[in-house]
């Protein structure tokens, strides 16, 4: 009997052939905590005396929800975390550095690799071929510090996406479909597998966008077989020897097949205050947006800030409507500003942030007041997940957003392009 790809990886892991359903002790390659998760799990290791870290280089301790740090508490917390890098010999990622699951994908994880991360987004990894999860502060901190992990093998999804996208629709329009069409937990405990010609034809930057939000549908990971695209992204970001085929079987088994066709989506948006609200944006045209925000480990990419900056070049951001934009990673802010993207969001109003998650979580840069609404290119769009439970949240592409930003309201991105 044929494997799916998340089979694969946990057996390899695991030393032994593993099939859906199962759970297994497997060896972890990568683990990462972040200023929100990494102070508990220290905090439990200092609990029962084992303070340390079995692979310390693939040991990535990150500062990046609320960096720099807002409030006192915060920085203490931080702190925590500087010294566990210290006596482990874990790397840091200092704010400014970026998003965790930016940084993962750019520096740290490879094709075939578990990754555990105490944060719902490390799924992110799975567009490298990657089998990568979230999972509590206390697993992680174990998986840190015995380089090892229970796992149950999720049974898998196969997403197969056919087509090309219409102007106007990118992948983000396509996740919100699928996660529209399946349900926040309609997925619940399973991996995906994105596929098709769909799939293949798209850059990494826009994988990582699918595999990223896999989670809103309740999955444990979001998974894209490797191929030239995986290998030229590997090479450039300087470990092109890391790359391996990573795919499943011809014959592998899948729970359930969705097929998509891409010619048939339009530019959808997720309305207050799940995931799985989502509408097209003629549905919701006319609604007025206080604030826009385009950034996150969702579409806070080269490729994401280039489609906001063709939009706003030359234009305001309307008068009555904030816009902040904050770029994934350092790497990206700095190609951001030498392909002159940066100098359009400034010249067009926007504040620029410094890499981070900002505003996503709702600890600083750019919390809502009460009733106003934000279009943001996030992941979650829950009740206060900006700082605020009496504020609207939308989720859209990073063109929708340029394009509302303009218009003071929501509006389709098709009318502007």
């Amino acid at each position: 009997m044929g494997k799916t790809i998340s089979e694969k990886i946990i057996g390899e892991h695991a030393g032994k052939e593993v099939s859906a359903g199962e759970i297994v002790i497997a060896k972890v390659d990568v683990t990462a905590v972040q200023d929100g998760t990494g102070p508990l799990a220290v905090q439990q290791l200092e609990k029962i005396n084992l303070v340390q870290a079995k692979n310390p280089r693939r040991t990535i301790i990150f500062i990046d929800h609320a960096a720099p740090s807002p409030h006192k508490d915060l920085s203490n917390a931080h702190n925590i975390l500087r010294r566990f890098s210290k006596e482990t010999g874990a790397i840091l990622s200092e704010i400014g550095e970026g998003v965790c699951h930016q940084r993962l994908v750019e520096s740290h994880v490879d094709p075939g690799d578990i990754l555990i991360g105490a944060d719902s987004h490390t799924c992110t990894s799975g567009a490298l071929g990657a089998f990568s999860t979230g999972m509590g502060s206390t697993d992680v901190a174990i998986g840190i510090a015995l380089g090892k992990t229970w796992l149950r093998v999720p049974e898998t999804f196969k997403i197969n996406v056919t087509g090309k996208f219409n102007k106007g629709v990118y992948p983000k329009d396509l996740i919100l479909y699928i996660i529209g069409k399946i349900g926040a937990d309609g997925a619940t405990y399973k991996a995906l597998e994105f596929t098709g010609e769909t799939i293949k034809n798209m850059s990494m930057s826009e994988r990582f966008t699918l595999s990223n939000m896999a989670v809103e549908a309740g999955a444990k990971t979001g998974l894209i077989e490797t191929d030239k695209t995986t290998k030229q992204y590997l090479e450039q970001q300087g470990r092109g020897e890391k790359f391996k085929v990573i795919k499943a079987d011809d014959d592998a088994v899948y729970e359930r097949v969705i097929e998509i066709d891409a010619s048939e989506l339009e530019p959808m948006i997720s309305a207050p205050h799940t995931v799985d609200n989502t509408k097209t944006t003629g549905e919701l045209k006319g609604t007025k947006v206080d604030q826009v925000f385009i950034g996150t480990c969702t579409n806070g990419r080269l490729d994401d800030l280039k489609i906001a900056a063709s939009i706003l070049e030359g234009k305001q951001r309307h008068h009555d409507t904030r816009l902040i934009v904050t770029p994934a990673s350092r790497d990206i802010y700095l190609q951001a500003l030498e392909a002159g993207y940066i100098a359009t969001f400034i010249k067009a109003g926007a504040a620029v942030m410094a890499p981070g998650c900002g505003a996503c979580v709702g600890v600083h840069q750019g919390i809502l007041g009460d009733g106003e609404v934000c279009l943001a290119t996030q992941n979650r769009n829950f009740k206060g997940r900006m700082g605020n439970t009496e504020s609207l949240i939308y989720l859209s592409s990073p063109a929708t957003a340029a394009a509302s930003a303009i218009a003071g309201e929501i509006v389709d991105p098709r009318e502007v392009l």
